[in-house]
């Protein structure tokens, strides 16, 4: 097998040229379905009978909380492959997803507190799932608190990527935490065994929703990418003579 396409994705020049391009493929699709997926689940989907149209905040939380997941497992993945066969865009991947996961661990809890409130009566519980997910967002402000406190980057990016690599225990207990333990948070409604527990009309909406979020990160990321191998190869020769042209 001929793995010269891969060594060619992981090098900055080629990287950083193949990642303008796909920005706005990325992009405007996400853009097209975030619209649609919004439009679909607070507009056309029908209120749910027990919830009412306080359900509809679903829309937003139950992406976020997915990107959250998704995000990490995608910085802990780059880090583990920087770490081991120390490709520098690797730790580059890993860098430019930490603070959009970040946000995407806050939106997700911020919402989930929105939909509390009317349903528990209070903003926050210590329950598993919401304290395993706060674990989630400490450990995105953990990774970029401690990338900027070491000023060598090489060694920032090997202790960023053990930290991010002993964090991956917290996702499956954030995924089984409504199984393992008593919870207020509700089960599964689209991952279960059999059929999901939502209904179609209710359910496109969110699955839009999912890959326009998924798509979006995908643009944010090649977006913050350009940006970093810029950051990270500011004295080479290639890009002085790009940015010259």
């Amino acid at each position: 097998m001929n793995w010269t396409w891969f060594h060619k994705l992981a090098s900055p020049p080629h990287f950083y040229r193949i990642a303008g391009r796909l920005a706005p493929w990325f992009g405007w699709p996400a853009f097209l379905l975030i619209v649609v997926g919004l439009y679909g689940g607070l507009v056309l989907a029908p209120a749910d009978y027990q919830q009412g149209d306080g359900f509809r905040i679903l829309y937003v939380h139950a992406p976020s909380a997915w990107m959250s997941m998704f995000i990490y497992s995608t910085l802990a993945i780059a880090a583990g492959i920087g770490l081991v066969w120390r490709i520098k865009l690797a730790h580059a991947v890993a860098a430019a997803s930490a603070p959009v996961g970040a946000w995407f661990a806050f939106l997700a809890l911020a919402t989930g507190s929105l939909w509390g409130k009317p349903m528990w009566g209070t903003w926050w519980v210590w329950d598993a799932r919401l304290t395993s997910e706060l674990i989630l967002l400490f450990l995105y402000m953990g990774l970029i608190a401690l990338r900027a406190s070491i000023d060598e980057r090489e060694r920032a990016d090997r202790a960023c990527a053990v930290l991010a690599l002993v964090g991956v225990v917290n996702l499956p207990i954030i995924h089984y935490s409504v199984y393992w333990w008593n919870t207020l948070h509700q089960g599964s409604t689209i991952t279960k065994i059999g059929k999901p527990s939502i209904t179609s009309d209710m359910l496109w909406p969110l699955l839009v929703m999912m890959v326009g979020f998924t798509l979006y990160f995908a643009a944010i990321l090649m977006t913050r990418l350009r940006a970093e191998v810029i950051r990270r190869e500011r004295d080479a020769s290639w890009l002085r003579e790009g940015l010259a042209r």
